[in-house]
C-alpha cells in the first residue's frame, strides 16, 4: 500500500509541476506516466482519468490556498480580516499563476457554481469570507444582507483586480498594486458598514 501511495504522490507532483509550468492543456496521462517512470496503463490504477487527476490537484490546491488565508491574524476589525484574506488570495495568485488560472478562471469539470455549491459550503476558500461576513453581521457591525452574495462580491472584487493586473492592465509595481487594491477594498467595505 505504501508503494501505491508513493506512486500516486509522484503522479500528483508531476501533474502539478506540468500544470504550473505549462497549463492544464499540457497535462496528459501519457506524459505524466512517462515522466514518473510508470507505464501509460499503470497510471490508471492510481487515477481513473485525466479529469480525476486534475480534480485531485485542484482539491489539494484549494487546501493550500486556505493555508495562505489562515496565516496568523488577531481578531482585528472586519476590514483587517478582509484585507488579510485578500492578501492571501493575491499571494497565492502571484506565486502560482497557472494553477490559479485553472482553478479560478477557466471552465473545468466539477467547478463549484454560485449559489448552490457555495451555500452548501462546498467552497473551502469562500467559506472563510462568508463566515467573517456572517459574524460581523451578527454583531451588528455590517448591514444585514445575504451573506453569500456579500462574500461573493468581496471575492469578485479581488478577483477582478487580480485578472486585470495579471493581464498587464496596471502600470504599477506589485507593492503599489496591493496598496491600490487595499484602498479599493476599504471603499467597498465602508459602503457595507451599518
Amino acid at each position: 500500500m505504501k508503494n501505491h501511495e508513493a506512486t500516486s504522490g509522484r503522479i500528483y507532483e508531476c501533474a502539478l509541476r506540468i500544470l504550473e509550468a505549462e497549463g492544464p492543456q499540457a497535462v496528459s496521462m501519457r506524459r505524466v506516466a512517462g515522466e514518473t517512470g510508470i507505464t501509460a496503463m499503470a497510471i490508471y490504477h492510481h487515477f481513473a482519468n485525466r479529469e480525476a487527476l486534475l480534480r485531485q490537484v485542484v482539491d489539494t490546491e484549494f487546501e493550500n490556498l486556505v493555508d495562505f488565508f489562515n496565516r496568523p491574524l488577531g481578531r482585528g476589525s472586519f476590514e483587517s480580516q478582509m484585507i488579510h484574506v485578500l492578501d492571501g488570495y493575491i499571494d497565492y495568485a502571484l506565486a502560482h499563476p497557472r494553477i490559479f488560472d485553472y482553478v479560478f478562471s477557466s471552465p473545468r469539470p466539477g467547478a463549484r457554481r454560485f449559489p448552490e455549491d457555495f451555500r452548501a459550503r462546498k467552497s473551502p476558500t469562500l467559506n472563510i469570507t462568508a463566515d467573517a461576513v456572517a459574524a460581523w453581521m451578527k454583531e451588528g457591525k455590517l448591514k444585514r444582507d445575504d451573506v453569500w452574495e456579500i462574500a461573493m462580491e468581496l471575492w469578485a472584487h479581488a478577483h477582478g483586480y487580480l485578472m486585470l493586473y495579471r493581464a498587464g492592465r496596471f502600470n504599477l509595481p506589485e507593492a503599489d498594486f496591493r496598496k491600490l487594491v487595499h484602498r479599493s477594498l476599504r471603499r467597498l467595505l465602508h459602503g457595507l458598514k451599518a
